[in-house]
């Protein structure tokens, strides 16, 4: 799929809080989480695009990650509703919201340090039969299976340039690498949804153009990418439609070239009494 026939998608979308898309793979209403008197979360409606790559931004302490982790049922919301693929998530653990197809990377990584690569990886692939303890004793019930997901597990390693970190322990791997992993790991799952946490953080320079073009290749695979990121040049460069959260709540969507004139934008992050221009290529 082309960058192109992606934005024709949101043609007609308007640049408002909560607007319909033409084919939503993720809905989310009335969504709310407060910690105490705290109220960090509070959407009243939200649509994803399927096929496209959404970012999600706004100032720190926006709620972002918070929101990540009610989406993806690493939280549950007071209030509200989120239908993925048409499903409701409200009673759905954590680990089956992945088998679903909607996969989710850390801030913070997660790989295992003291696995190798190879290991990790096959961590991540769903509904493997010899973690049953009966089958786990007759290994022709699974043995083809854990080939079949090896094979995958090295494709992958290839693809994202980890092929000869393979037998090593994930804790050897850099800060960038490791980001690297964690995304490879999720598409163990064949996901319909990727959903990343500041895929950039931490990472050096010589790695975020790789990082940035993996992210691409998601969507060109026909992959959903919802992405949570401070960088700016990032968001500007890649993302298809930008959805931005300021106390919990949302306040603008719209394409990338539109978001830094949104007045509400403006004023979430500089506040409201300014006289300065956004600039929304600077890092925050």
């Amino acid at each position: 799929m082309t960058a192109d026939n992606t934005l024709n998608r949101f043609a007609g979308v308007p640049w408002e809080p909560g607007a319909a898309k033409s084919d939503p793979v993720l809905v989310v209403d009335g969504v709310r989480r407060a910690f105490g008197g705290l109220v960090a979360v509070d959407v009243d409606h939200l649509e994803v695009q399927r096929g496209a790559i959404t970012a999600l931004i706004g100032p720190n302490g926006a709620g972002k990650t918070t929101f990540f982790n009610l989406l993806t049922n690493f939280d549950t919301p007071d209030a509200g509703t989120r239908r993925f693929e048409g499903q409701e998530l409200s009673r759905v653990p954590a680990h089956r919201v992945a088998s679903l197809g909607m996969v989710r990377t850390f801030q913070l990584t997660k790989s295992l340090s003291k696995m190798s690569v190879i290991d990790n990886m096959l961590l991540g692939a769903t509904h493997q039969r010899g973690e049953s303890l009966r089958r786990s004793l007759l290994p022709f019930t699974w043995r083809g299976q854990e080939a079949a997901n090896t094979a995958r597990a090295d494709e992958l390693l290839e693809r994202f340039k980890l092929s000869h970190m393979r037998n090593e322990y994930a804790g050897t791997l850099s800060g960038g690498q490791r980001k690297l992993l964690e995304m490879a790991r999720a598409l163990m799952v064949e996901p319909t949804m990727v959903m990343l946490d500041e895929p950039m953080a931490g990472v050096n320079p010589a790695l975020k153009q790789s990082l940035l073009d993996h992210v691409k290749g998601l969507r060109d695979l026909g992959m959903t990418v919802l992405f949570v990121e401070h960088d700016m040049d990032m968001v500007q460069e890649i993302s298809d439609w930008v959805v931005v959260m300021a106390e919990g709540r949302i306040i603008a969507e719209g394409p990338p070239s539109s978001i830094g004139e949104n007045q509400a934008v403006v004023d979430a992050y500089l506040g409201a009494h300014h006289d300065a221009p956004l600039d929304l290529g600077e890092d925050r």
